[in-house]
This record gives structure tokens, sequence and C-alpha cells, in this order.
């Protein structure tokens, strides 16, 4: 187990990392005996740090939800981070130059609980029963660690994610909303495209074969923290493609079908 004054530092290097943009050394190279449990130790101070200076909590993103993502970080359950008000941006809006490091886009189901899941054991149709309604969206990644080391070539590990806010930094809504028990909500699909060539396409079904089985999850995690998931938070359920890298200049457009699109664009820095 890390120390608290360890914990306390990693997360003032996250923060400062945000603020210059520059990612820092992988902590689990730096602490191999760091765990997933010290992972989320140092992102509940991280959050605190932001809270401290005026960001509001919105919500909560899950993310490796899939099999196959799973399989790649050699965990067997899902991970999860904060939704601040600032990473928030308008559907089919620009996003900043220079706000992110290295960002990625993933595409998921976001879940707008209008009533409190504030109980024990949380199921899955406590989850479609407290969801006011069901919305497309993207998710922008971001990585405040290296992805790679670049003396020894090591990939980051799970632990590196959790802590950093398991790598959220932004998140656009739009398509049309949709109530949970109006359809069947494992069978929405999307198509991912940048600048008009598909990259990648899912089911959501992929995640945890239905995504409000993420919610119920990420409610049951939390719950020995004393902290519940409050009606009007948006939760991310998690993604249903692989991540895409954005460049400056890139359009990205979710299709999804019956349910509309999303879509975001990256400003291109000015010379």
């Amino acid at each position: 187990m890390l120390d608290s004054t360890t914990i306390d530092d990693l997360a003032r290097r996250l923060h400062e990392a945000e603020r210059t943009r520059v990612p820092i050394r992988q902590p689990s190279l730096d602490h191999p005996e760091m765990s997933i449990e010290d992972a989320y130790a140092v992102q509940r101070v991280l959050v605190d740090l932001k809270v401290a200076e005026g960001r509001v909590i919105r919500g909560r993103k899950i993310g490796l939800t899939s099999k196959v993502m799973q399989r790649a970080v050699s965990i067997s359950e899902p991970d999860y981070g904060v939704l601040f008000d600032d990473m928030f941006f308008e559907d089919g809006g620009v996003v900043p130059a220079g706000r992110f490091i290295r960002p990625r886009i993933e595409v998921e189901l976001a879940f707008i609980l209008g009533q409190d899941l504030s109980q024990n054991d949380v199921t899955l149709y406590d989850v479609l029963r407290a969801t006011e309604f069901v919305t497309p969206a993207l998710e922008i990644l971001d990585a405040r660690v290296q992805m790679t080391d670049p003396d020894t070539g090591h990939r980051r590990t799970i632990v590196d994610t959790i802590a950093d806010n398991a790598a959220d930094a932004g998140i656009v809504l739009g398509g049309r909303v949709v109530r949970p028990l109006d359809t069947d909500l494992r069978w929405i699909a999307a198509l991912l495209l940048r600048n008009g060539t598909i990259e990648e396409s899912g089911v959501a079904a992929a995640v945890l074969n239905h995504p409000g089985n993420g919610v119920a999850w990420l409610a049951n995690r939390l719950a020995p923290y004393g902290v519940w998931l409050r009606a009007g938070d948006v939760v991310l359920s998690g993604s249903f493609t692989t991540p895409v890298f954005a460049e400056p200049g890139d359009t990205f457009v979710a299709d999804y079908g019956p349910l509309g699109t999303v879509s975001c664009s990256f400003e291109r820095p000015q010379p």
C-alpha cells in the first residue's frame, strides 16, 4: 500500500500535468507495488484538488467494459472516473486546440439519472427505473501519464490509468434521447467516422452484455465509500468501440442510425 504522502504527491503531479499538458512518468514504474485501491486513492485526492479549484462534478464514467479491452490490460473488471462541468462540449462544436495532450475518441451511451441510486446491491432493473433517459455520446480520453515509457518501452498499466481519473477528459452529448424502456439498449449500434471515413463500429451489448450493467456495477463499486449516483448525474456507461486517436483538424461523427448523430471537431492550431 502506498503511504498518504506518496498518494498526495502523485495526485498533485497529475493535476499539474493536466495544466501544463506535459505527461508524467508512469507511477507503476516508480511504485511497482501500487495496487488498484492505491490508484483509486490517488484519483480521489486528484478529484478533491479539482473541486477545491471550483470545478463541479457532473457525473461519472465507466471504462474498460468490454472483454477485449479488459484482456488488453489484464484485469477482470471495469474502471471508473469523474466527469466535471468543464469537460462537456457542444454537439457539433469545436474542441479548442491545445486542450489535450494525446486525445482519443470513444463511442458510448450516456445515462441521465432521474432518481438517486442510493441503495445497496443495485441491479440492472434499478438502473432502468432510475434513468430518465439515455442519449448517444462521444467520450474524449487523454493521458496525463506517459502511454509508453521512452526509456524502457513499458506501456502504462491499469493503475496508471485509474490514478489519472480513468483517462477521462471530455464528453459530447447529442443525437436522439430515448427512455430506457422504449428500446432494447443492447442493440443500439453506431459507426464512428473520422473525416468521413468509418474507423470503428460496435453495438452496445459489448458493454457487459447490457450498458445498464455498467451503471449498476459503478453504483455498487462506489457504495463502500459512501458515494452515490444522484438524480441529474450523467453516467457514461462504457465504450463499445476501441479508441481512435484525434489529430488537430479532425472531425468525428458517431452515427447511431435511428438515434441520430453526435459529433465534434478538433481545432487546428493557428500558425
